[in-house]
């Protein structure tokens, strides 16, 4: 690595990009850098958001690869036996897991109810509600927030135990991370404070105990780089598989796009192909 180069890019950092916390850089599967910046270190710990999508999606994979999902073309209702169905709502009873994780599922509000979502006590009941009716399956819909709670309650159920448990055995641990704790916010102010710390190891939950799908997940700068390593070895970590090639592959494929795309068979039970002409 040009050492002038990266001078100059950490006195760029230092003096114009004080919310960057830390860059960590491997090639061949080794460390050729790490820096931490603005008063972090290596020891911190930051909230990556929507990154915590892409970590349940992981660990919806490997669920698959040990059977406790047997397709992505399971619908979500399947997952909750108990969950009771109002009349006329057909919607929701098409939905699969497939159009959960291709983001392709519709719900019924048009702006999202976030003050109701974060006091209410169950994150997974309270977005099951609002899945279904509006809109069409099979048409994308982006849902940051509520949404993939939904694939946490679903994978929760499908393991039984919690995603922070199933996470730390079969993806955590292998590759060297830690994550310290579920986390149970007590009031707004706890929340924004985790949002903005960089001292806090954990993964947010709600009052019932569900791990959140779409954000809460804090990690370091070198746990994200050895996720960004897992996924081009194609799930293979210290020579041992941790998440099957085909569903590396399935994850990064286009599935959905405002014109066509085109995807191979999922693996797990059908087609993930998603055709959004606009």
């Amino acid at each position: 690595m040009n050492q002038e180069k990266i001078e100059e890019c950490e006195e760029m950092i230092d003096r114009d990009y004080d919310n960057i916390a830390g860059i960590a850089v491997l090639k061949d599967g080794r460390s050729v850098y790490e820096r931490s910046f603005h008063g972090c270190t290596a020891q911190s710990r930051i909230h990556i958001y929507s990154v915590t999508k892409s970590v349940l999606s992981i660990l919806i994979g490997i669920a698959a690869d040990k059977g406790y999902i047997q397709s992505t073309d399971q619908k979500v209702l399947d997952f909750f036996p108990g969950y009771a169905v109002k009349k006329r709502e057909k919607t929701l009873q098409e939905i699969k897991l497939k159009h959960l994780l291709t983001m392709t599922a519709p719900y019924k509000y048009k702006f999202a109810p976030y003050v109701k979502y974060f006091t209410s006590q169950d994150y997974v009941k309270f977005t099951l509600d609002l899945l279904g009716s509006r809109g069409k399956v099979g048409d994308f819909r982006y849902t940051p927030l509520i949404g993939p709670d939904i694939l946490s309650g679903i994978l929760a159920e499908a393991a039984g135990q919690s995603v922070f448990s199933f996470a730390a055995e079969n993806l955590f641990s292998p590759l060297g991370i830690t994550v310290e704790r579920s986390i149970s916010f007590q009031s707004k102010e706890e929340q924004l404070a985790f949002n903005a710390a960089t001292d806090i190891s954990g993964w947010a939950a709600d009052p019932s105990g569900n791990n959140t799908g779409g954000w809460g997940l804090s990690l370091s700068p070198a746990d994200m780089a050895k996720l960004g390593q897992l996924y081009l070895n194609k799930g293979i970590w210290g020579g041992k598989r941790i998440v099957s090639e085909q569903w590396i592959n399935e994850s990064t494929c286009e599935h959905s796009r405002w014109e066509s795309s085109i995807c191979p068979t999922d693996i797990y039970g059908g087609s993930m192909k998603t055709d959004l002409r606009k």
